[in-house]
């Protein structure tokens, strides 16, 4: 209990300085899980765990410092502006049907399953789209985050092997009741853009007249450069692309490797002057910055929270709460612990240790094992949205925005779509009530 109320105490106090934009994400990051360290008596320790957890996010930030250089290549040299104005030749000027376009594009793309390839793919694709037009690019992201978490219930996804995995029963016992669920859930996600769409038509509408497009919201920082409207070497980057994605999703090398090796490749093809390289390498200097000092301050947060125990506590402690009586309904209890567990945990630590103990509390009321891996899978939209993976520090980079804005702007839609999702599950019969 004592370390529980310390995870909690760390948890709460660093969101609140995050939202409230009292410090920099970075610093909230470092400084917060520092000083509770500090106060619950681990100070000797601290530093190997702050290592440690750097140490094991050190690959991703690797893989994604070179493949957002390379995709900032890819747009510099005109790959997408076929892709862009084909879209904007089927949209025209209408935002809800590039914005309903974004839903449909990062389902299709997060059939690989792959995050981050999502996120690179899609956000390239659409984002000199809604600069143009004067969209908030804001929704781009929460609309990003919503389609690839709760394609990631896919049995490749990730999520669901692993729940799987914890509680020992075959994958598609869990995901093909779940396939109802998804489906529905992929529509309100498509119902949502929609919404999204008239809300910013009526803004645009209601702007038309002033001078240039309007601004998408005070949190939005500088704009980058547009990709130019004429390309260069657009067969050989195309190819090096669909190759790089194809490595990536078959993995027949590690990501860092396949994205430092096509980025290579890429600038010296695009720019082959060494001048121009360092001029492209600079202009994105800030943003990779940024994102690497926002990830390994993720990893050190982390590492000091799983180090001290503070993670497995917290979990126990949820878990210790749940009254007898409330026993039969622990597949109800799953789904709404996961909403807030994987807003906080990572994947491995939700699905390797929360998990399991969810599952044996629920074995002891009759509750397969099944039907509680399937519930911990309804919180993965707010996962989306988790200050202690790489993946918004990605995506708040592609698209120049305050991770705290993100978080802000995406957090209701994100609450409503697990809600959503969970409503289906129970409709569909994935996950059922007690007889």
């Amino acid at each position: 209990m004592h370390l529980s109320l310390w995870g909690f105490a760390t948890l709460a106090v660093f969101l609140a300085l995050v939202l409230t934009r009292r410090l920099s994400a970075a610093a909230a990051l470092i400084l917060t899980p520092v000083t509770f360290g500090l106060l619950a008596g681990f100070g000797a320790g601290l530093g190997e765990m702050m290592l440690q957890g750097v140490v094991e996010v050190a690959p991703t930030a690797l893989m994604l410092v070179f493949a957002l250089l390379y995709f900032a290549v890819m747009i510099e040299a005109g790959l997408f502006e076929p892709l862009v104005r084909k879209i904007l030749a089927l949209a025209g000027d209408d935002p809800v049907r590039v914005v309903v376009g974004t839903a449909a594009l990062a389902m299709l793309v997060s059939l690989d399953g792959d995050g981050a390839t999502t996120a690179l793919v899609t956000i390239s694709a659409m984002y000199p789209v809604y600069r143009r037009l004067g969209l908030n690019p804001l929704i781009l992201a929460v609309l990003l985050g919503l389609s690839n978490t709760l394609m990631n219930w896919l049995p490749w996804g990730g999520p669901s092997a692993r729940a799987a995995t914890a509680l020992r029963v075959p994958v598609m016992d869990v995901v093909g009741p779940l396939l109802p669920a998804l489906g529905l859930s992929l529509l309100g996600v498509l119902a949502l853009a929609y919404v999204f769409g008239r809300m910013e038509r009526r803004r645009l509408a209601a702007h038309a007249s002033a001078a240039g497009p309007p601004s998408a919201g005070e949190d939005r920082l500088d704009e980058a450069p547009t990709a130019p409207k004429e390309t260069r070497n657009l067969l050989l980057n195309l190819a090096l692309t669909v190759a790089l994605i194809v490595g990536m999703v078959t993995q027949v090398a590690p990501l860092a490797a396949l994205v430092m090796s096509a980025f290579a490749i890429a600038v010296t093809l695009n720019f082959p002057r060494l001048s121009e390289q360092k001029a492209r390498l600079a202009a994105h200097g800030e943003t990779v910055m940024m994102m690497v000092m926002l990830i390994f301050g993720a990893g050190a947060f982390t590492g000091i929270l799983s180090g001290t125990g503070m993670i497995d506590a917290m979990a126990g402690s949820l878990v210790s709460a749940i009254p007898p009586a409330l026993g039969p309904y622990m597949g109800q209890i799953t789904a709404l612990l996961s909403m807030p567990l994987l807003m906080f945990m990572s994947n491995d630590a939700f699905f390797f240790g929360v998990v399991p103990v969810l599952g044996a509390a629920g074995a002891a009321y009759g509750v397969p094992a099944e039907e509680i891996a399937r519930a911990s899978l309804m919180g993965m939209p707010l996962h989306g949205l988790s200050p202690f993976i790489a993946p918004i520090y990605l995506v708040a980079s592609l698209i120049r925005a305050d991770v705290g804005a993100l978080q802000r702007f995406g957090l209701p839609w994100a609450i409503l779509t697990s809600l959503f999702a969970f409503a289906a599950a129970m409709l569909t019969g994935a996950i059922t009530f007690p007889r």
